[in-house]
C-alpha cells in the first residue's frame, strides 16, 4: 500500500550493495554506460593514475538520472497514477523528466530561480508533455519545501534528489559501473558532494565490495552542509550558502544520507568556488570537456595537499555533470583569476590634474599587467577623483612588485580584500 501524500515509507527499503546491484540491472539499457577515461593532465598533476568517470556524457549530462529512474521505476500502479513531484537545482529535474517520459508518469519539478535557463530548457525537452516546470524560491531548499507542500496536497510521490534509499541506490550504480570498467578496485575514489546521495551510495557499495578503497568527498566551500552536520552530530541547516556550484549547493544534508556518511571513514574536503572555476577552465582549454561547476567539483580538489594521494595510486574521479550555461563563463573566468591571485581590485584616489592617469600607468603598472576595469566612484570632489581599478597580472608572483610601486606612487591607493563584502558587487 502506498504512503499517503507522497511521504516516505515508514519502513524504508534496505540499502546495501545487493540493492545497488539490483538497481544496475534496472537501469541497464535505460541510462548510458558512460566512459571511464585516463586523464593525462590530472595524472601529471598528482603523479597518480587519474581516471575520469564521464557522467557529463550521460543521457541527461549528469548522474542524477540514475537515482530518479531507479525510484520512479519501482512505483506501483496507484503511485504512478498519482504522479511524482521533485525539487532540483536542475540536474535532478532532468533525470526526473527523462524518467517520467520513459515510464509514462506525470511529474512536476520545482526549480529555484537561480537555475540556469539552459537547464530549464533541457528539462522541458526531456520531459515533453509528461513534465511541468514550476520556478520559485531563491535556492534548492525553498524549492524542496514547495515540492513537499505539493505532495502533501496532491498525493503525488516525492522523488528526492538524494534523500531516499532508492535514489541513493541508483546513484551508487555509478561507482559500481566505474569499478567494473576499470577491472579492479581503485585505490581512491573522489566524488562531488551536495546532499550526499552519490557519496552515500558509493560508500555502501564499496564498503561491501571493495572495503580497501579510500573514499574522498568534495563539497563546495560555500555550501559544506555535510561537514557542518558531522561537526554538529546531526543534519543542520547552514545560515548562508554560495549557490555558484548550483548542482551541489545544498543547505542541509539528507536524513537518510547523513548516518551512512557519519558511520564511514570518508575524508571530506571543501573546494573554494574559485578553485572550481579554475578547474572548469582547465577541463575546457586542456581536455576539451565542458563541465558545469558541480561537474568540476571533484577533480578541482585533486591538487589540494590535504588529499595526499600517493604517487602511482589508481584514482577514479567523478566528473558529475556537463549542464553549463555559456553565459556564465565571464563569471567563471573572473572567479578563477581571483582565486589564482591574478586579478585584484583597488580604490585609487587620483588627483584632479592633467597627467595623473598617465603617471599611474607609467609608474605603477608593470609591462605584463593590464587594467581590466576603470570606473570613477565619485565625481563631485574638485581635488581628487576616486576610481575603482581592476588589474590583471600575468602571474601571482607579480603582485608584491605591484604593491611596492603602489606604495611609492603619489595617489592614495587602497586594495580591496577578496573577502570584503564589496566583492559581492564585483562578481
Amino acid at each position: 500500500m502506498s504512503t499517503p501524500a507522497g511521504l516516505p515509507s515508514q519502513t524504508p527499503p534496505v540499502l546495501d550493495a545487493a540493492t545497488i546491484d539490483e538497481a544496475a540491472v534496472r537501469l541497464a539499457g535505460v541510462v548510458s554506460s558512460t566512459p571511464l577515461e585516463l586523464n593525462a593532465r590530472l595524472s601529471a598533476l598528482t603523479g597518480a593514475q587519474v581516471w575520469l568517470k564521464r557522467e557529463d556524457l550521460q543521457s541527461v549530462r549528469s548522474y542524477k538520472v540514475r537515482g530518479a529512474y531507479n525510484l520512479i521505476a519501482q512505483l506501483d500502479a496507484t503511485e504512478r497514477a498519482a504522479g511524482v513531484v521533485a525539487a532540483s537545482a536542475g540536474n535532478h529535474a532532468q533525470g526526473v523528466a527523462y524518467a517520467c517520459h520513459a515510464l509514462g508518469v506525470k511529474g512536476r519539478v520545482y526549480l529555484p530561480r537561480t537555475t540556469p535557463r539552459q537547464k530549464q530548457d533541457r528539462i522541458a525537452a526531456l520531459g515533453g508533455s509528461m513534465i511541468e516546470i514550476i520556478v520559485g524560491g531563491d535556492n534548492y531548499d525553498e524549492a524542496a519545501a514547495a515540492a513537499t507542500a505539493d505532495a502533501t496536497a496532491s498525493g503525488a510521490t516525492i522523488v528526492p534528489a538524494f534523500d531516499d534509499p532508492r535514489t541513493i541506490a541508483g546513484q551508487g550504480t555509478l561507482i559500481r559501473e566505474a569499478v567494473e570498467q576499470l577491472g579492479k578496485a581503485p585505490d581512491v575514489v573522489v566524488v562531488p558532494v551536495g546532499g550526499g546521495g552519490l557519496l552515500a551510495g558509493s560508500l555502501v557499495w564499496l564498503a561491501e565490495r571493495h572495503p580497501g578503497t579510500r573514499v574522498i568527498g568534495v563539497e563546495p566551500a560555500g555550501a559544506a552542509s555535510v561537514a557542518a552536520a558531522l561537526l554538529a552530530g546531526a543534519p543542520v541547516s547552514l545560515d548562508e550558502i554560495d549557490t555558484f556550484v548550483d548542482g551541489a549547493a545544498v543547505r542541509r544534508v539528507g536524513d537518510v544520507t547523513f548516518p551512512i556518511i557519519a558511520a564511514s571513514e570518508v575524508q571530506l574536503v571543501a573546494a573554494a568556488e574559485g578553485r572550481v572555476c579554475s578547474e572548469m577552465l582547465a577541463l575546457y582549454q586542456t581536455d576539451g570537456i565542458i563541465a558545469e561547476p558541480a561537474g568540476a567539483l571533484a577533480s578541482s580538489a585533486l591538487a589540494m595537499p590535504e588529499l595526499d594521494i600517493p604517487k602511482q595510486a589508481t584514482v577514479i574521479c567523478v566528473l558529475s555533470g556537463g549542464n553549463n550555461d555559456v553565459s556564465r563563463y565571464a563569471e567563471i573566468v573572473e572567479r578563477a583569476l581571483i582565486f589564482e591571485e591574478r586579478k585584484h581590485y583597488f580604490l585609487v584616489d587620483f588627483p584632479q590634474e592633467p597627467g595623473a592617469l598617465r603617471r599611474f600607468l607609467d609608474e605603477v603598472l608593470g609591462p605584463n599587467e593590464d587594467i581590466t576595469l576603470f570606473e570613477y566612484v565619485k565625481r563631485s570632489n574638485r581635488e581628487t577623483g576616486p576610481a575603482l581599478v581592476g588589474i590583471e597580472l600575468a602571474s601571482a608572483s607579480d603582485l608584491p612588485g605591484l604593491l611596492e610601486r603602489m606604495e611609492a606612487a603619489p595617489p592614495r591607493i587602497e586594495r580591496i580584500d577578496p573577502n570584503s563584502p564589496l566583492f559581492r558587487f564585483l562578481l
